[in-house]
């Protein structure tokens, strides 16, 4: 495992926590929008709107890869929206190890705000799937970071 260093720096490490999902199996256009939806937002408030997307309860709104996303009610001034389900499950881990990263520095868990949350591409693991007369198919599998940054405000 490569060491990564975080794209934010908060500027008293005294008062911030940071958690890092490293290499996650999940899509990263899904993480993508994610991140963008919590970021600004409570700890605590972020993890209960994640748990909703894996009741399939509340939709994230997908802003940048909106290309033939379905129409979801529920959405505050946009349309198209999804329940990434699967990318939600990881990124609620990494959320409940921000907030236990915070209250181990111990952090005020009421008043921290997640200040940066961003996901990067991973490693690309590739594979073949052996075809008839000889053929393969590639079937690659696109891996994803997902690093927060929750300070104190």
């Amino acid at each position: 495992m490569a060491r990564i260093k975080y794209a934010y720096q908060p500027a008293d490490e005294t008062k911030a926590a940071k958690a890092m999902g490293y290499e996650m199996p999940i899509s990263f256009k899904h993480a993508v929008e994610i991140c963008r939806e919590l970021r600004g937002k409570k700890i605590n408030e972020a993890k209960k709107i994640l748990e909703d997307v894996i009741a399939m309860k509340r939709p994230i709104p997908f802003k940048k890869y909106k290309k033939k996303v379905a129409h979801k009610s529920g959405l505050n001034k946009w349309y198209a929206g999804r329940f990434p389900q699967k990318a939600a499950k990881y990124i609620l881990k990494v959320l409940r190890n921000l907030e236990a990263n915070a209250e181990y520095k111990g952090l005020d868990l009421d008043n921290l705000i997640i200040v940066h949350a961003q996901a990067q591409k991973g490693r690309v693991i590739k594979r073949y799937m052996p075809r008839a007369f000889g053929r393969a198919t590639p079937r690659f599998q696109q891996l994803t970071t997902v690093e927060f940054v929750a300070e104190v405000r």
